[in-house]
C-alpha cells in the first residue's frame, strides 16, 4: 500500500520523484540518440551499436544525452542506424555504424562538440 502524504513536503517529495521517472522515460534531455532496432537492424549489429552509444557517451561524461530503440526505420540497406536529434529538434540519421569507431565519432564530435560527422551520414532525397 502507498504511503500515505502528511506534509507538503512529502508532497514535494513525491512530485519531484515522479517528475525525475517521467524525464527519464520521456528524455527531457538536451539529444537524443535512436538507435533503430527492427529485424534488419538487429540482424546488422544494433545491439552491438546500442551498447557502443551507452558506453561511448558514459566515457565522455556527457549526461544530456538520452540513448532510445526503436523499430525499423524502412532504410534496412542502411543498416546498422542511428538518429541524433539535437537540442534544436534537427535531426541527423547515421547508417552503416558497424564499426565502434563510427559510434565513437558521432559521439566525441557530434553529441561533445556540436558538428556532425558527414561521412557517416545518410544522404535523402529532398522533396
Amino acid at each position: 500500500m502507498a504511503e500515505k502524504i502528511k506534509s507538503p513536503a512529502d508532497l514535494l517529495a513525491l512530485a519531484q520523484k515522479a517528475k525525475s521517472e517521467v524525464d527519464l522515460r520521456s528524455g527531457a534531455k538536451a539529444m537524443k540518440v535512436t538507435v533503430h532496432m527492427g529485424t534488419c537492424g538487429i540482424a546488422a549489429g544494433a545491439r552491438d551499436v546500442v551498447m557502443a552509444f551507452l558506453s561511448e557517451i558514459a566515457d565522455a561524461g556527457l549526461d544530456n544525452v538520452t540513448v532510445r530503440q526503436s523499430g525499423c526505420a524502412g532504410l534496412c540497406e542502411m543498416e546498422p542506424m542511428a538518429t541524433v536529434q539535437t537540442a534544436d529538434g534537427s535531426l541527423y540519421h547515421y547508417g552503416r555504424l558497424e564499426e565502434r569507431h563510427k559510434v565513437r565519432e558521432i559521439v566525441r564530435t557530434h553529441l561533445a562538440g556540436g558538428v556532425p560527422v558527414a561521412e557517416y551520414l545518410i544522404k535523402t532525397p529532398q522533396p
